[in-house]
């Protein structure tokens, strides 16, 4: 009997120290996944043959640095505000980096954040860098050093481009059909640094328009006597970010930066640390 009511007594006890438990772990869960790593599916093949369709992946936040939201008004059409923590490094070209898409929202046509639309593609231009593809092949300028996954690259060279549908060729957001630029051939284009100016005109100008509409909130247009940021004529721009050009290793069957342009650095999660079978 006595044991009895030493049990009842001490219950309550027990309840709340399980229920501590249960608490700290679920915490502990939480914030690894927003502070250390994360893991997520890879449903579709744009990173072939390095990641498989239907494996899943680690994403490394400890690498770059974990980004915090300041707030949640990117809920609600407003640009996305974050606050990241320190990192080992910055990214690297050829590293595999998971990133929110960066290309329209329900409010946006132009950058705008989706917080439940993720993409894994293969890093092949740092803010600074310049980039060209031609024939298929990424390259890095001055020097012409190729990055990304060379062997698909190659091999989607060798596909004629009469045998490529012309939504899949001509389907790049940075040409708007006056630069002839295509799937297979692009740029040479610069790939935006935070602080760094370019002169504008209206030839050089539509590569960085949705940059700077999202950077301002101004709508930038051409007029015939040059461009127009809002009602005021711009000659020059400064940029307020850092910027990265993604690729799939799948090249010939990626949707990636030359459909939606390059991917801001507060869009970037983390870099892929492992990659492994879901069962």
């Amino acid at each position: 009997m006595q044991n009895l009511e030493t049990i009842k007594k001490s219950l309550p006890i027990v309840i709340i120290k399980i229920s501590l438990g249960i608490t700290c772990a679920i915490a502990v869960y939480f914030l690894a996944r927003i502070f250390v790593c994360d893991v997520f599916p890879v449903p579709t093949a744009s990173m072939y043959p390095t990641i498989e369709p239907g494996k899943r992946i680690v994403v490394n936040k400890l690498v770059f640095g974990a980004r915090i939201y300041k707030n949640l008004k990117f809920m609600h059409g407003d640009s996305l505000e974050v606050w990241r923590m320190p990192g080992f490094r910055d990214i690297r070209n050829d590293d595999i980096v998971v990133f929110n898409y960066p290309f329209g929202n329900d409010t946006v046509h132009g950058i705008g954040f989706k917080i439940d639309i993720v993409y894994v593609k293969r890093c092949v231009g740092l803010p600074g860098d310049s980039l060209m593809i031609r024939n298929g092949i990424y390259r890095l300028l001055p020097a012409g050093d190729t990055v990304g996954y060379v062997p698909n690259q190659l091999a989607y060279a060798a596909v004629p481009d009469s045998t490529i549908g012309p939504e899949v060729l001509n389907s790049t957001v940075f040409d708007e059909g006056t630069m002839h630029w295509t799937t297979k051939n692009l740029g040479p284009i610069y790939i935006p640094r935070k602080g760094v100016g370019i002169p504008l005109d209206t030839l050089n100008y539509k590569p960085y328009r949705f940059i700077i509409e999202y950077e301002t909130g101004q709508k930038l247009m051409k007029k015939h006597d040059g461009i127009y940021l809002g009602n005021n004529p711009l000659n020059r721009y400064t940029f307020k970010e850092n910027y990265y050009f993604m690729a799939g290793d799948n090249v010939a069957d990626s949707h990636d930066s030359r459909y939606f342009g390059y991917v801001p650095e507060t869009f970037i999660t983390g870099v892929v640390s492992n990659v492994f079978s879901a069962d």
